[in-house]
């Protein structure tokens, strides 16, 4: 008699359900905060994959070119830079709108952890043995 069991296999997303839960996670949070209008779901679409670019390029630069601030001030300097790329976001989407910087900082807070508690969901995979 053979006995299957189930083991949880922790493993990162694939790149596609990345997307989709930053998709959400945009529309959410943009729901949720007062200061963070988005015009409709197609937006958060964009904002997703505008965020990821600059993700990609623009904030690896700020991060180089700002590092004896962010030790000045032990790492707190990156809320302001994650800050700064959702307004480059909110300049380069239509229909996307941050209404100052203390709003981009809490819009950036409130999506990773809205992301990240998805992305922890999806994340354990059950394999049976």
């Amino acid at each position: 008699m053979t006995e299957t069991t189930a083991s949880i296999q922790m493993g990162r997303p694939g790149w596609g359900t990345r997307f989709v839960i930053r998709t959400l996670s945009v529309f959410a949070t943009a729901y949720l905060l007062p200061g963070v209008e988005l015009a409709q779901f197609t937006t958060a679409i964009w904002v997703s994959l505008a965020l990821a670019v600059l993700n990609v390029t623009v904030r690896p630069l700020l991060i180089l070119f700002t590092i004896p601030l962010t030790l000045f001030t032990l790492g707190l300097f990156l809320l302001a830079i994650n800050a700064m790329v959702v307004m480059l976001a909110s300049d380069w989407v239509d229909g996307f709108s941050v209404q100052g910087f203390w709003s981009a900082l809490v819009f950036s807070m409130v999506l990773t952890l809205i992301s990240g508690l998805l992305e922890g969901n999806v994340r354990a995979k059950f394999k049976r043995r």
